[in-house]
Formats: C-alpha cells, sequence, structure tokens
C-alpha cells in the first residue's frame, strides 16, 4: 500500500505517533520519524528533531532529501505544549497562548513549507495534518465534570486553524499533483479519569474512547494511492462524535 514511500512523521514517539509510525511500516513505506526523544540516526530512520526549533526541522528535512532524493509523504503528527496548557480560559496568560501557538501551529507551518518546496519541484506528495472534534464542534464541558480535567481554548483554536490550513494547502498545491488532508481524532484513551472516561464514552456514538491504533489506518489511507483523488479532506475518526 505504501512500498516505494518515502514518508517523515513528527512526533513519531507519540501515543497516537507511534502507532501511525508502526502502521506505514506494516504497509511498506519507508518512515522517518521526526521526534525530540529520537536518536540521530537517519541511517536507521530516525533523527532528533525539536520542532519548536525551525532550524532544526529545515535541517531534518534537508538531510531526508539529500538521502533518498525525493519526499513522498509528510504526517504532522507532534503535539508540543506548555506546562501550563490545559487551563482555564481566564488563567490562560497572553505569554502562555502565543506560544502554544508557536509550539503547534507555527511548526506545522514552517514543516510544511519546507516540505512543500520539495514535493512542488517533483510534482507529487501527499501530507497529513492533526486536527481533532474540537477543531470541528464545540466543546462539551459536561464530560469534564467532578474531574480535574480540562479542555483548553487554545487547542480548540490551534485545531481549527489547522483543519482550515489544511484546506487552505490542498487549494494552493493541488495544481502540482499535491494532496493535502487531515484526520481529526476524537478522544483518545490514555489511562484518564475513570469519570472522564465514562462520560465521554456516554456520549460517544460507538460508547467507548478510541485507541490509538484504531487512528494510525486513516492516516496510512490517505497517504497511500488509495486517496489519490481526496485532498482538502478532514477525516474524522471519531467513533461518531460529531455525528450528532
Amino acid at each position: 500500500m505504501l512500498k516505494d514511500k518515502i514518508i517523515i512523521i513528527t512526533g513519531g514517539n507519540g501515543l497516537i505517533g507511534r502507532h501511525v509510525l508502526q502502521n506505514i511500516k506494516d504497509k511498506n513505506g519507508t518512515v522517518i520519524n521526526f521526534d525530540i526523544t529520537a536518536k540521530n540516526d537517519l541511517e536507521n530512520n530516525s533523527l532528533m528533531c525539536d520542532i519548536s526549533d525551525f532550524d532544526s526541522i529545515k535541517s531534518c528535512i534537508k538531510n531526508v532529501f539529500s538521502k533518498f532524493a525525493k519526499i513522498d509523504g509528510l504526517v504532522n503528527c507532534a503535539y508540543p505544549r506548555t506546562k501550563d496548557f490545559g487551563g482555564k480560559f481566564e488563567d490562560i496568560s497572553i505569554e502562555s497562548w502565543g506560544k502554544n501557538v508557536e509550539l503547534q501551529l507555527n511548526s506545522v507551518f514552517v514543516t510544511c513549507q519546507e516540505t512543500l518546496k520539495i514535493m512542488k519541484e517533483q510534482k507529487f506528495g501527499a501530507i497529513v495534518n492533526f486536527g481533532s472534534i474540537y477543531g470541528v464542534v464545540g466543546n462539551d464541558f459536561d464530560i469534564y465534570e467532578n474531574t480535574d480535567m480540562h479542555s483548553p481554548a487554545t487547542y480548540a483554536a490551534i485545531k481549527g486553524g489547522i483543519i482550515n490550513f489544511t484546506r487552505y494547502l490542498a487549494s494552493y498545491y493541488g495544481e502540482y499533483g499535491i494532496r493535502v488532508n487531515c484526520v481529526s481524532p476524537g478522544g483518545v484513551f490514555d489511562n484518564q479519569d475513570p469519570i472522564f472516561v465514562k462520560n465521554y464514552s456516554k456520549k460517544a456514538l460507538l460508547k467507548r474512547m478510541a485507541r490509538p491504533e484504531e487512528v494510525a489506518p486513516a492516516v496510512s489511507f490517505l497517504l497511500s494511492d488509495e486517496a489519490s483523488y481526496i485532498t482538502g479532506h478532514n477525516l474524522m475518526v471519531d467513533g461518531g462524535w460529531c455525528a450528532i
């Protein structure tokens, strides 16, 4: 399905990222992991990349292209954030807001921009960005009742921005044979507060949270030639959350 394709993933050591990385491998793709915790070993398809450092992003992309002479795909899966990320709206400082936009949205911009320079020249490529249900619909704050959890405003703004940025890129680069799509997961189980898990599952149509491995195949599909006429799309992997 992905044989002979050279694909970069950011955040390949993360909760969802490691399953996306493995799924691409399982489908015979060559996937290079850009992660701040990754070994700096391009021979084994791993590069230590700090996506908060735009020079690091540019250098890593350059190194991949130098080795493989093409880039077929890019997956922006990294989810960097500040230590205070997750606070209530009234407690968010403008400094925290700006820093998280820089870490998440700006890093996606730079990674896409640098990769698309190459894809435009080669006249092919596929990009998959990560949105979220909360980049599409408003937040249901009832599911956080009686827990210490909260859904930050910054997250909704960033994910909404990434989804429409994806549409922009699809429009801008379609004439070059480049496809740009988005995957928007619902809540992914990560040993959250049992009260939250129960509240979330009650609302989801499938009555449970997603497993991270359930998100990965959607990414591989959008990278593959089986999705050759799909671009500008936001694929919801949400157990039906946004259907009602």
